[in-house]
């Protein structure tokens, strides 16, 4: 086994994701730095492309809506590195294509199930002192303001457990495919609403840490990287991928000793109201 550290970011063979590898290398992160794609020659062609830069990233198959893909990474990982100290879950999509109910479906299942997954196969390998880092975005504030009074509560209950979570997630997708979303008080977003998710997921994965590994250190957040020029948001959006990959990095390497932000939303660096 590796005794140096490990940084694992999903979805990683473009875009944000590729960025954020390529930043944690730039800033000479002390250890191997695991770029995961569902797709392998995509994933070895964006390693080779680190390399002509100059840049070290490993491989490895990651597909986040297989939980057994999933586990085969975690396998992977205690057998090789014993454990993790950095987690970026950015793998997600933006599923454009109609009818709603469709598009709530599959865009809950990458979004948010597919980092359920992920983070219950890899979290409990988290090092004291590791970082975690789950790519929301300022949609999910904006989704959780256009959902009805009651939604709202229940999303922003510091309480709230991850079972209900799933709950609410799954109402939403049934409310979708029946045509009523919008009379249950969710909002018109299926993106934004599978973002809440994320965002609720880290709160409460962040309260779970603090009980469980008091004194860890380990700090978990969600951040938005902002409109940023990938193929998910085409080609206006003002930032560039590099400049999406900010926030995430900084929050990947937070100092040790760093007590804070922890359970978070993060957005161009500063915590963001929920």
């Amino acid at each position: 086994a590796s005794s140096g550290k490990l940084a694992v970011v999903t979805g990683a063979n473009k875009g944000i994701g590729f960025a954020i590898v390529k930043e944690l290398c730039k800033a000479g992160f002390a250890g191997d730095v695991l770029l995961t794609a569902r797709n392998e020659e995509r994933g070895r062609e964006a390693v080779g492309k680190l390399k002509e830069e100059g840049f070290d990233a490993i491989f490895h198959q990651l597909d986040i809506c297989d939980q057994e893909s999933a586990k085969r990474l975690a396998d992977f990982l205690r057998t090789n590195y014993g454990g993790i100290d950095v987690l970026v879950n950015n793998a997600g999509i933006a599923y454009k294509t109609e009818p709603f109910g469709e598009q709530a479906e599959v865009t809950m299942r990458t979004n948010f199930w597919g980092t359920l997954w992920v983070s219950r196969a890899l979290l409990p390998l988290l090092r004291p002192h590791a970082r975690v880092v789950n790519i929301s975005s300022f949609v999910s504030q904006r989704a959780l303001g256009q959902c009805c009074p009651e939604l709202q509560a229940k999303f922003r209950d510091p309480e709230l457990s991850e079972e209900d979570l799933c709950s609410l997630m799954q109402d939403f997708v049934r409310a979708a495919q029946k045509g009523d979303h919008l009379a249950q008080g969710w909002p018109n977003t299926a993106y934004g609403t599978t973002k809440i998710g994320v965002t609720v997921l880290s709160r409460i994965q962040a309260r779970v840490l603090t009980r469980t590994r008091t004194s860890d250190g380990i700090l978990l957040n969600a951040c938005c990287p902002g409109w940023v020029r990938t193929d998910m948001a085409g080609p206006k959006a003002p930032k560039s991928p590099e400049e999406g990959a900010q926030t995430p990095t900084y929050l990947a390497l937070l100092p040790l000793g760093a007590t804070e932000p922890h359970g978070q939303l993060v957005s161009d660096k500063v915590v963001q109201e929920w």
